[in-house]
């Protein structure tokens, strides 16, 4: 297997040495992430200007590759062909906070997963929930186990074509772990704010910043199950047809 790991917090982070760890007894691991964080940046194609691919290393001093590109840039370029070697697999991650319900529409991560699933290769996004306003280092070996454990079937089983792996892991050992859980999407609840400031000649600016979003924990969805004590394992295609919408829409005096 010829694995490509990637993120979207930069080529530095330090979930992504643990997942490239992760994957490294699976088969051989290209790393190609971006030079900084891509966090939110949602799903990218960069058609306006050159993009640069340069060596880097990760923290262990393994070889890596970096890119002044978005995470899904990242992809797309080991995919056609900055990484000569074909690819059977991109996982990217391992991001430090929860992809869950709408929050795959902003994630880099998860679109990093997409792009690979467009160019017809499998994708696996991993996430962490981390404590909210943790402060301190991170321990993302639960989750890297986690991940090669989803990899290892993926590998056994195969993905149907289309499909991407939406893998939401809680903060705990991997022992602690209650198992597995097959989820849909739950409903994430946003608590954002805007910050209205002005600048130094008076002009008016904006962050969007708010508290921490959380999540309704039901039953079969990707938040219950991770605050349950599972990782979460959401299968997701990219046709977003609302197929039960099509035929209230036929109804309509077009």
């Amino acid at each position: 297997m010829h694995i490509l790991v990637t993120n979207d917090d930069g080529i530095s982070a330090p979930g992504l040495l643990a997942l490239a760890a992760a994957m490294r007894p699976l088969g051989k691991v290209t790393v190609l992430a971006p030079d900084h964080n891509w966090s939110a940046s949602g799903h990218v194609k960069t058609m306006n200007r050159p993009l640069r691919v340069f060596d880097a290393q990760l923290s262990d001093g393994s070889p890596a590759l970096a890119s002044d590109g978005a995470p899904s840039d990242c992809v797309a370029l080991a995919l056609l062909g900055v990484v000569p070697e074909p690819v059977d697999l991109v996982v990217s991650g391992i991001n430090p906070n929860a992809n869950i319900g709408y929050d795959v529409t902003y994630s880099g991560t998860v679109t990093a997963a997409m792009e690979a699933v467009i160019a017809g290769v499998p994708g696996i996004a991993v996430s962490l929930d981390s404590p909210d306003g943790f402060v301190g280092t991170l321990d993302f070996s639960g989750a890297g186990r986690a991940a090669q454990v989803v990899a290892r079937q993926v590998i056994r089983y195969g993905l149907p074509a289309g499909v991407l792996l939406n893998v939401n892991v809680p903060y705990l050992p991997f022992e602690r772990f209650r198992g597995f859980a097959v989820t849909r999407h739950g409903m994430r609840v946003y608590r954002d704010a805007l910050d209205a400031r002005k600048d130094p000649r008076g002009r008016p600016y904006y962050w969007i910043g708010g508290e921490h979003p959380t999540g309704i924990p039901e039953d079969g969805t990707d938040f219950g199950a991770m605050k349950a004590g599972y990782v979460s394992v959401t299968p997701l295609h990219l046709d977003l047809t609302a197929y039960g919408a099509i035929e209230s829409l036929r109804q309509w005096e077009w």
